[in-house]
This record gives structure tokens, C-alpha cells and sequence, in this order.
């Protein structure tokens, strides 16, 4: 593993050393498509060491599933007891390498569920201390908490770093790029929009992978980097937000500080926590709800009245068939129509199909076959 490291170390200040222009862009791409390469065959041989797969599942439950990242002893389980009122003696996921502690959240009538993972350390994605099991949880989770504390709130950069070389991509929308391998015909790229990069580029990056004929559809624009990502294909996309924890112990001089040194070199606010004295947990737990983008709607049965007391918890942008899929799993094939009141159409009780969109808010009644 170290020849490895040395070999990705090597090539990273290749490329910090090259400026990037028109004539070093194909040399970089490739360069940067060889780390990527090298990062993945040792991440996927430390998967490999821990018994197969993507490190350790756990069962996931409620409406979505948040993990706390950081480092040991930045009081992950400390918050997750506040936030869940979980405590030690709570039945813990136990393997032979990790123990992950979960937690059962309710917010704005949101069920979800928190996990406490070991703490991660340098070189983790490459398997080093539990790294592999537990980088396996996280990249399975819908939302992450990158946990620090005020002391050591530059950790944050060795945590986002050890997140990016194992796969994860904070806060970013999935490139739109499909790559269709083809038996001949070279590389093909058709782009829909403005691309600043040109094919020569995404060749060399392809060539790497030894992927010579291909044809490749990119919507918007891309950079090297998007490319390298969905020529691996491996990589999942994942909100998070940065939360410092332990700011009872510090001057708001300092706390201002960091908050301010974090905001602008991660283009996010990071929330400013005290797990112990309970402080800011109002916020934080509506950060979560927020970050995960739920929203509310009431399902109103044939013949009965609504109800509004409990609403169903989805995702913005899901759709009538997702909320079928969630209800039971025989509701779509027995799908007969739906009608809709609220923002999501023109009049109510308006009639739909399973590809309607929803809106918060909205109240339901979906017809099926007997």
C-alpha cells in the first residue's frame, strides 16, 4: 500500500506543480485520471481486506439515515445523545472492527435515524485504522454531519479530503454525463450547452481507463475532475454541513473567527454547537430536517377525512409513484389514478398520474384496484 501512496503523492505534485492552460489541459486530465485510478484499486483492495463489499451495512430505518463524521473525541456521542436521548446501554450494531451506535430522531414529524461511527482518522479511505468499514456506512447514509471541535476545527480539511478519495462528493449535484462503451468509432462526445473542455482532454482521460471507444453525452458543462467521476462511476453524492462542537469553551472573539475561517474555505455555515450544554441543538436538528429537503404531505383516504395531524415525510421533487412505493409496495402496480389538492396543481381534487410532482403541502388521495 505505501509503493501506492508514494506512487499518488508523486503524481498530485505533478500536478500542482503544472500550470493549467490550453497546452498542459490533456497532460493534467491524464494525470488526474491515473490518482483517481490509483485511489480507487487501493480503496477497493482495503474493501477487499475487510471481508467484501462496501464495508459494513446497517440497517437503515425511518425517513432517512444521517451519519456523524469526525474524529475521535469530538463528542459524536455526546450529540447523538442529545439529539436522539440515546444513550450508551442502547443496543449497538457490533461487528468485529466497528460499532456503530444508532439513534431515532423525531423532528417536524420527520422519523430519522442518527448513527454514530468510530471516528475516522488520516488515511482512512485507504483502509488505515477502521477506515474501510466505516467509510462503507457513510457512503450508504443520505445525509453527513462533519463533526469537529473548536479546537481542531482544521480537521475539517482532512476529513473532506479523506471523504473525496474514497468516493463521496459533498454538496455537489451529479454531473450529468453518460459514457456508453462501444466496440468501435474511437471517442464521441456530444455536448448539450457550452463545454469548456475539448475531446482531446476527455480522450486522454478515457485512455487512462483504457477506454478507447466510447460515446460520451454531457449536459451542461463539465470539468476534468466530473469526467474522471463518471468514467469511474463509482462515486455517490452526498448533502452535508459542518458542525463545531464544544463552543462553550471558547471566547465569541474566537468562535466568530472560525466560523468565519469555515464559511469561506468550504462555501458553507457551519453550525456552532455545545453538545454538552445542549446549545444550538434546536438549530441543528432543523438544519438536518432542512439539508435533507423534506417536505410534508397528508394523505386523504376515499370516503374519509384527512388527516392532518400525521403527515407523510418524502423528499422535494418526489412524485406520486414514490409516495406508493413508500406506502406499500403493491400500490403502483394497482395504481388506478390519484387526485391532488394544493400548490402542486391548478384546481383542486385535480386528477393525476404516478409522474405528478408534489409540493409541500399537498393533500393526497390515491385510488387503487381492488
Amino acid at each position: 500500500m505505501a509503493g501506492i501512496e508514494d506512487d499518488i503523492r508523486t503524481l498530485e505534485e505533478e500536478v500542482q506543480r503544472t500550470p493549467y492552460n490550453k497546452a498542459t489541459a490533456k497532460h493534467i486530465g491524464r494525470v488526474k485520471a491515473k490518482i483517481a485510478r490509483l485511489k480507487d484499486e487501493a480503496v477497493q483492495r482495503a474493501m477487499k481486506s475487510a471481508g467484501g463489499g462496501d464495508g459494513y451495512s446497517v440497517k437503515k430505518s425511518g425517513d432517512a439515515t444521517v451519519v456523524l463524521v469526525g474524529f475521535p473525541s469530538t463528542g459524536k456521542s455526546t450529540l447523538l445523545n442529545m439529539l436522539t436521548g440515546t444513550k450508551s446501554e442502547v443496543a449497538a450494531y457490533a461487528f468485529t472492527t466497528l460499532t456503530v451506535v444508532p439513534g431515532a430522531m423525531e423532528h417536524r414529524g420527520a422519523k430519522i435515524q442518527i448513527l454514530d461511527i468510530p471516528g475516522l482518522i488520516a488515511g482512512a479511505a485507504m483502509g488505515k485504522g477502521r477506515g474501510k468499514e466505516v467509510i462503507g456506512v457513510v457512503r450508504s447514509a443520505d445525509m453527513i454531519v462533519i463533526l469537529v471541535d473548536v479546537f481542531n476545527s482544521s480537521h475539517v480539511d482532512v476529513l473532506m479530503r479523506e471523504l473525496y478519495d474514497a468516493g463521496i462528493r459533498i454538496n455537489k449535484p451529479k454531473p450529468d454525463i453518460t459514457i456508453k462503451k462501444t466496440s468501435q468509432g474511437g471517442i464521441r462526445v456530444n455536448a448539450v450547452g457550452a463545454l469548456d473542455l475539448d475531446v482531446d482532454e476527455i480522450r486522454s482521460i478515457l485512455s487512462e481507463n483504457k477506454m478507447m471507444n466510447a460515446d460520451i453525452l454531457i449536459r451542461g458543462n463539465a470539468t476534468q475532475d466530473e469526467v474522471i467521476d463518471a468514467m469511474l462511476g463509482n462515486r455517490v453524492y452526498v448533502p452535508a454541513f459542518i458542525a463545531v462542537n464544544k463552543v462553550d469553551l471558547i471566547e465569541d472573539k474566537t468562535r466568530e473567527a472560525i466560523e468565519e475561517d469555515l464559511k469561506k474555505r468550504f462555501s458553507m455555515d457551519p453550525e456552532l454547537i455545545s453538545a454538552h450544554t445542549g446549545y444550538h441543538m434546536a438549530e441543528i436538528k432543523d438544519r438536518i430536517y432542512d439539508t435533507l429537503g423534506f417536505m410534508r404531505v397528508y394523505l386523504k383516504p376515499q370516503s374519509e377525512a384527512a388527516d392532518l395531524e400525521e403527515p407523510l415525510i418524502i423528499r422535494k421533487g418526489s412524485s406520486v409513484e414514490d409516495v406508493c412505493r413508500k406506502l406499500h409496495r403493491d400500490f403502483v402496480d394497482r395504481f388506478r389514478y390519484a387526485r391532488v389538492w394544493g400548490h402542486s396543481v391548478k384546481h383542486p381534487g385535480q386528477r393525476v398520474g404516478l409522474l405528478h410532482r408534489l409540493k409541500e403541502g399537498d393533500l393526497l388521495m390515491i385510488i387503487i384496484e381492488h
